[in-house]
């Protein structure tokens, strides 16, 4: 197999996995948490999300956070932007990458931020032209690209033309979204082949959830086609509070060991990972639910 000798795992625990977790962590103890993973050669945080407290309450102190963690230098931390007065104060935290979001589906995105696909775009076109102005990379995430929990099948079709609407707008990098884990390795592969036709591996990442217990083997069939970078949650934390059923992204505890074992190199410390799952497991206060958590639980039975 020609797989990447080294990937990039890029972990959203701090956002994606809280984001729908009903228990509302004290800010000190997701600083604490966010200050442990900066040291266990994760080189990409999502640290929070600057959206509304009404719509994510898990997320209403944003700003505390990210102007409290302690900055690990070699490592990215990026936060969602809904509009540009979450900008403004993604800003004024000195994030270094934006994330932006819209749905491959019309009523995922309507149920999301309660706008179309083409009301979004004017959006996302002034937050995304505002942060490269002030000297910002920008990360674009498609949502419900493998499936929608309103709609069901999505056309691959709709989703190539908002990732060229993207990346004419200056997006680096796009994260393709399984969020409510339906996707399949056959289906990857069907999107990749037509997706790979009109851009580069290095284009995109990807973001899949394990509602089915998928995602490690879409991880897999997504190295055959070249991608290197994909998002993760410590533990599994996490799904999306606009998609029902949907669960935890793919845990990142075993995504790294997973590529340890096919010797591509991750840069992450296991042993540290393990430290830092455990460290939020305690403060949600329920185990999480990945499969090297569930072993070393079991261990300490």
């Amino acid at each position: 197999m020609n797989w990447p000798k080294s990937v990039t795992i890029k972990e959203v625990g701090p956002r994606d996995g809280l984001q729908n977790e009903k228990l509302i962590l004290s800010t000190s103890d997701k600083i604490a948490w966010i200050d442990r993973l900066s040291y266990t050669g994760l080189t990409y945080l999502e640290i929070t999300s600057f959206v509304h407290p009404k719509w994510i309450p898990q997320l209403a102190d944003a700003v505390e956070v990210a102007q409290n963690i302690n900055r690990n230098p070699s490592v990215t931390y990026a936060a969602l932007v809904p509009n540009m007065k979450g900008l403004e104060s993604a800003l004024s935290c000195s994030v270094d990458e934006v994330s932006v979001f819209i749905s491959a589906s019309e009523t995922h995105n309507k149920q999301n931020i309660n706008k179309t696909i083409s009301e979004t775009f004017p959006i996302l076109q002034e937050v995304i032209a505002a942060a490269i102005n002030e000297g910002k990379t920008v990360r674009g995430y498609i949502s419900t690209v493998f499936g929608c929990p309103y709609e069901g099948d999505v056309d691959y079709n709709q989703a190539f033309r908002i990732c060229e609407k993207l990346f004419t707008m200056g997006i680096s990098e796009i994260s393709l979204g399984d969020t409510i884990g339906v996707a399949s390795p056959r289906q990857v592969e069907d999107f990749l082949n037509q997706a790979l036709k009109l851009y580069q591996p290095q284009s995109f990442a990807m973001h899949f959830h394990d509602t089915r217990g998928m995602a490690l083997a879409n991880i897999v069939k997504a190295l055959d086609y070249g991608i290197s970078t994909f998002d993760s949650s410590l533990g599994g934390l996490g799904g999306c509070p606009y998609a029902p059923g949907a669960s935890g992204n793919v845990a990142t505890d075993d995504l790294v060991h997973m590529f340890e074992k096919m010797n591509i190199h991750t840069g992450v410390n296991e042993g540290a990972l393990v430290d830092s799952a455990l460290f939020v497991q305690k403060k949600i206060n329920k185990p999480l639910p990945s499969h090297r958590m569930a072993m070393y639980s079991h261990s300490k039975g």
